[in-house]
């Protein structure tokens, strides 16, 4: 049981014996900077169950704890605050008991149900851009949390690889391409794909502004130009398996799969399962069938089939053409469904969409849990906003999007730049550098994303995210970096018990108090599916190190038990620097 419960529960005792009353909770906060204390009771909540005056109210709870309970020092109040001094040796205590613990703050992975975090989930017609940067960076950390938290996880994507964008790609390469490959180019199969995207959407242009100047409708011209028919009529031949429309698909397909592999890696992502949306978009009709005989679907007179969703404050909603194909709606409760068939642990899902699609999973979640689904109750849409540059928005079509490793490269190069500035790599080797500026600037860009509420709009400058001073990627870097140094400056003696008649200093107390706050975040984060909390946290914790260290002697300290301390408190903060950052998918360098 940790201290705050059992504080709690104390509180709760003094109550009963004190007022003859059962409070049902009590409230508590950190201690304000200019108050001696540890942890405050609020007592104003007190008051609907205890009549009487704060300030004695809480002296007389403060009383009662000093007397039952060893861990409580001394207490004072601040008008209806109860400020409490809790003893040394009890954080001592608790240091020596997960000093040796390398996986501090991460709960053993439950045998009892998983998750399945769906991220990324990209169009096989262009490369992926900062929109999916930030969509895989939460995606993947939000599942790297909840393992650390306890949870059984898999990652998992949906590529969508079929549909009418995808010909445009196709059949622009077939008109323009004259037998471009990734090898004869020299471009990543991705990057590639997309230049052709690109080059369709030129030659569309075109041939509309001819057709006007031709004399017809613009309106009528956007659905008659003649690569649009011809981008149409492919679609129809891959739908009827057609040979060649099939093979064409595969290879140019096989070469963005490629580009995209390539992109994670660098970004530091992964999946345990790809799902393909050629393989989903007929799952969900059957259920559409079922659905209809539960009463849970009706049909209108054309044949459609709806999902009336008035009474939950939504719409009517199509599952099913009059023609009898699906909308994506249907495919996605079909995949839903299959997913849960290929693993039949999962108990929740997870869906990293940006909030364009906010309504969609409204509507998504809601049809599973009339259709009788349990793990239904346990959907979630991570929904994140936009992400833009300085220069404004992106547009794919019209090749003006924030490529993603162009970003990556970006990042790396604005780390160089910045660290020569500063000259902090004298003795460094050309290999060594280059592995620190790929370090740093991943990190930055990682961490400046993450350390945001994902529901907030974020507007990315890659030179502030580089900054070694403020709440940056690099500026915890440099801080873990430094832990490293007094390390390896130490002697030996970082592994023998810690005396816990010491007498702490009031850094050292801040310290181990943000160590011990480090469970209860990875938990918090968990349930918020919020990176922001891990990243906020981290930055708290490398404020008050740099605070201990400014004003604590370290290795210069003449008692050998506190130097022995603070190395391995130091040593400890590291530890648990190194842990927040993996959730994050950030390395942290050695040396800076």
């Amino acid at each position: 049981m940790s201290l705050q419960n059992d504080l709690g529960q104390k509180v709760k005792d003094a109550v009963k014996e004190l007022y003859q009353v059962e409070l049902p909770t009590v409230e508590f906060q950190p201690t304000r900077k200019d108050f001696e204390g540890d942890v405050t009771v609020v007592v104003f909540p007190m008051l609907r169950f205890v009549k009487g005056n704060p300030v004695q109210i809480g002296a007389q709870i403060g009383e009662y704890l000093q007397e039952h309970l060893a861990e409580v020092s001394k207490c004072n109040v601040v008008q209806g605050f109860l400020n409490i001094v809790i003893e040394d040796s009890y954080y001592l205590n608790f240091f020596n008991s997960i000093k040796d613990k390398t996986d501090y703050g991460y709960v053993k992975t439950s045998s009892q149900g998983a998750i399945m975090v769906e991220y990324s989930s990209p169009n096989t017609n262009k490369p992926l851009h900062l929109g999916h940067i930030r969509n895989n960076l939460l995606g993947y950390s939000v599942a790297e949390i909840l393992k650390a938290s306890g949870k059984k996880v898999y990652k998992t994507q949906i590529i969508n690889d079929r549909g009418i964008h995808i010909c445009k790609s196709m059949l622009a390469w077939q008109k323009f391409g004259d037998g471009e490959t990734p090898e004869s180019s020299g471009l990543k199969g991705d990057h590639l794909v997309g230049k052709y995207y690109v080059a369709f959407d030129q030659a569309y242009k075109e041939q509309i502004a001819q057709l006007v100047d031709d004399g017809m409708d613009k309106e009528k011209a956007e659905k008659e130009a003649p690569i649009l028919l011809e981008a149409q009529e492919m679609l129809r031949k891959w739908e009827a398996g057609d040979t060649e429309v099939v093979s064409l698909w595969k290879k140019m397909n096989s070469w963005v799969y490629a580009g995209f592999d390539t992109t994670y890696k660098n970004m530091g992502v992964d999946f345990d399962k790809l799902y393909y949306e050629s393989d989903t978009y007929l799952l969900g009709r059957d259920v559409v069938k079922d659905g209809l005989e539960k009463g849970v679907f009706f049909k209108k007179e054309d044949g459609s089939v709806w999902i009336d969703l008035t009474d939950e404050g939504l719409d009517e909603k199509i599952v099913l053409r009059s023609d009898g194909t699906a909308v994506y709606m249907t495919q996605d409760i079909g995949t839903a469904i299959q997913r849960v068939t290929d693993f039949p642990d999962i108990n929740g899902m997870v869906y990293t969409v940006g909030n364009e699609q906010d309504y969609h999973f409204k509507v998504l979640f809601l049809i599973l849990k009339k259709l009788g689904y349990s793990w239904a109750e346990q959907l979630y849409h991570l929904s994140y906003g936009m992400v833009d540059l300085p220069s404004g928005k992106m547009k794919s079509r019209e090749g003006t999007v924030v490529d993603a490793d162009d970003l990556i490269q970006n990042m790396e190069e604005t780390a160089e730049t910045i660290s020569a500035e500063l000259g902090k790599l004298e003795g460094y080797s050309e290999e060594e550098k280059k592995s620190l500026y790929r370090t740093i600037g991943l990190g930055a860009l990682k961490y400046y994303i993450l350390k945001v509420d994902p529901k907030k709009r974020i507007l990315f400058n890659p030179e502030e995210s580089v900054d070694f001073q403020g709440n940056t990627g690099p500026f915890i870097q440099y801080t873990y970096a430094r832990i490293q140094s007094i390390l390896r400056k130490a002697e030996d003696g970082r592994s023998s018990e810690v005396e816990t008649s010491l007498e702490l200093h009031e850094k050292e107390k801040e310290l181990l108090k943000g160590i011990q706050l480090f469970p209860e975040t990875v938990q918090l984060a968990a349930e918020n599916f919020s990176p922001a909390l891990i990243a906020n946290y981290t930055y708290d914790l490398v404020k008050e190190f740099n605070s201990f260290y400014q004003q604590v002697s370290i290795l210069g300290e003449p008692d050998e038990q506190k130097r022995q301390f603070r190395v391995q408190l130091s040593q400890k903060v590291g530890e648990v620097i190194q842990s927040a950052f993996r959730l994050l998918g950030i390395e942290v360098p050695e040396r800076m």
